[in-house]
Order: C-alpha cells, then sequence, then structure tokens
C-alpha cells in the first residue's frame, strides 16, 4: 500500500473505489466496508483507495478533538492489512473545511479517478455536511460515480463506532472495546524514568519484573483510572506479560501526587524480564482490568496488593493465550 499526503500524487492507475472517513481505531466496522470495498474494487480492476484527515476535522473546526484510538501511523498500518492499494492522508486545514461538496468531488474525480464511493448512511462532505448521500448519488449520476451505501456493523445489538470504543475505554470496560475492535485495544509510548522516590522504585522488581513509565502521544486516549492486566511489546525484546497502573494516583506515592497535579500516568510493571527500556518504544495491549485505582498509605500493603494483582494478571493472560 502507497500512501501519500495530496491527492494529487496518488495517480491510480485505474478508477478507484473510495472510503473516506477518519477511521479512527480501524474497528470491525471500518474493517468491514473497506474489505468489502478492497473485494469489489479488485473484482473489476479498479484500485482500492481509503481518504483519512490528519489532524481530526474538529480542531479545523474549532471544536475540542476527541481522544484518539490511534495515531495516524498507527492508523495507517492498520489499514495496509486490509488490502488498499493507496491511503491518502490529506490535511484537514480550515480551507478543507469550507470547500464545497460539488468541489471535493470534483477532485475526487481528477486526482483520484472516483468510480465507486462507499460509506455508511449517516456520510457526509464538504462544507457545512451539505454533501449526503440523496446529494451524492444525484451529483454521481451527472458525473459518472456511483454511491454503494454499507449499513453500520452492529455488535450485541448496538452499532459499532470510534464514540461507542472511547466510552468503553473511559469506563474501563475492556471487554466492550476489546469486542467493538476485534483486538485489544494498544496504546504506545517511549519509556521514560518512573518519577517515585528510590524505596518505591522497588515495588516492580520485588514483585515479578521492573516498573516503567511510558509517555504516550498527545491526545492519545488512556484508558480510565486502573489496574488492567496487559501484554506488553518491546520491539526486539519480545512481548511480556505485564500489569499497567493507570491513574492521578500513582501505584507509590510519586511526585504527581505530591505536587497536587492530575494528569494520569501510564505505569507499567514488566513480569518476568531484566532489561533496560528506557528511551524505547513500549507498546501495551490491554487485556482486562482488575481494579480500580486506590491509595496505599504503607510500602507494605502496596506490595501485598501487588502481589495479588499480578497473581490475577497471570492467571488472565494464561487463561487468554
Amino acid at each position: 500500500m502507497r500512501i501519500v499526503y495530496d491527492m494529487a500524487q496518488a495517480q491510480p492507475p485505474a478508477p478507484s473505489h473510495l472510503a473516506i472517513g477518519v477511521f479512527d481505531g480501524v474497528h470491525r466496522g471500518h474493517r468491514q466496508l473497506i474489505t468489502w470495498m478492497v473485494k469489489a474494487a479488485h473484482s473489476t480492476n479498479c484500485v482500492a483507495i481509503a481518504l483519512t484527515f490528519d489532524p481530526h476535522p474538529a480542531v479545523a473546526l474549532g471544536h475540542e478533538p476527541p481522544p484518539l484510538l490511534t495515531t495516524i501511523e498507527e492508523r495507517a498500518e492498520l489499514l495496509a492489512a486490509l488490502g488498499l492499494d493507496i491511503t491518502v492522508v490529506l490535511p484537514f486545514t480550515p480551507a478543507t473545511a469550507r470547500t464545497p461538496a460539488t468541489d471535493f468531488v470534483e477532485a475526487l474525480i481528477h486526482h483520484l479517478r472516483l468510480a465507486e464511493l462507499w460509506a455508511g448512511p449517516d456520510f457526509a462532505l464538504g462544507h457545512r455536511r451539505e454533501g449526503d448521500i440523496p446529494f451524492l448519488r444525484r451529483l454521481g449520476a451527472e458525473r459518472g460515480f456511483t454511491v454503494h451505501v454499507v449499513e453500520p456493523l452492529t455488535w450485541g445489538e448496538t452499532p459499532v463506532s470510534s464514540s461507542r470504543i472511547r466510552a468503553a475505554l473511559k469506563a474501563g470496560d475492556i471487554p466492550q472495546a476489546t469486542d467493538c475492535l476485534g483486538r485489544p485495544y494498544r496504546l504506545a509510548g517511549i519509556v521514560t524514568p518512573l518519577p517515585s522516590p528510590p524505596d518505591w522504585r522497588k515495588v516492580g522488581h520485588s514483585t515479578g519484573g521492573p516498573t516503567v513509565n511510558i509517555s504516550p502521544p498527545p491526545g492519545r486516549l488512556v484508558p480510565a483510572p486502573g489496574v488492567y492486566a496487559c501484554l506488553a511489546h518491546a520491539g526486539q525484546l519480545g512481548t511480556h506479560p505485564a500489569v499497567t497502573n493507570i491513574g492521578t494516583h500513582s501505584t507509590s506515592p510519586s511526585p504527581r501526587e505530591q505536587q497536587g497535579h492530575e494528569t494520569p500516568g501510564v505505569e507499567v510493571c514488566l513480569l518476568d524480564f531484566d532489561g533496560d527500556l528506557y528511551d524505547q518504544a513500549l507498546a501495551i495491549d490491554f487485556i482486562a482490568r482488575l481494579r480500580g485505582e486506590r491509595a496505599f498509605p504503607t510500602l507494605n500493603a502496596l506490595v501485598a496488593q501487588t502481589h495479588d494483582d499480578i497473581a490475577r494478571a497471570r492467571a488472565i493472560l494464561t487463561a487468554t493465550r
């Protein structure tokens, strides 16, 4: 799959089937629509293209963007696995938001050789979302492209959507998020030193492995405060079971608490691992939530609870292999 950042760079060798959207999370619904589109496009020797936006359109519209389930790099990697030929990452600017629907479609025809547009029933494009499905079908009849509408995928009798997944993660509902995504929710970041007093840094090593702090990219969704059973992926160092603590109250009394800061921390205790991860990328898959956030009055109380968390995490992760 080729990735381009300007429609003019796409230059598809044949007419295209096209899906447009943020595709945040590339969840089951996104994958169903794109997989069907890819199959249809390739069956007629057409090119399959996804057009996504960066940053989120809410930024250009002056709204607070939702916390994202994927970075643009993660999104592109997930889209590539679906068999697409080209992904266009279009910068969404105020000028993009003001573009009339007819002009935007003309650009799609000219640069992407649009033959068939694939979308959900609520899809719309152009200034003030004027280019809804009836509008696009009328325009398609004039300009020689068709519109293929795919009904939303339902899971548990409710449509799958990025907003539903965000709500589940904010509530700590890992099973629902996993079901809607079709895979565990993954959060990646760079390992940074754990800002805890020396005695508390020893807790991870005394209970199963090193404890590290990760800094996710700005704007990424961090699940609800609590303790989670996870799988940690550390590049060439492989995959390891882990216990992750998220919260403004760390598993240890860190400077975040002492200074009154409320920024959630993400601290990962890697089990059965002994190595140096600082400044490396670490990705964690959330498998289950063990409990909510708690503060501990003493080191002994923390160690006892951590032993219990690790035992439960080991049992869960073993059962899910």
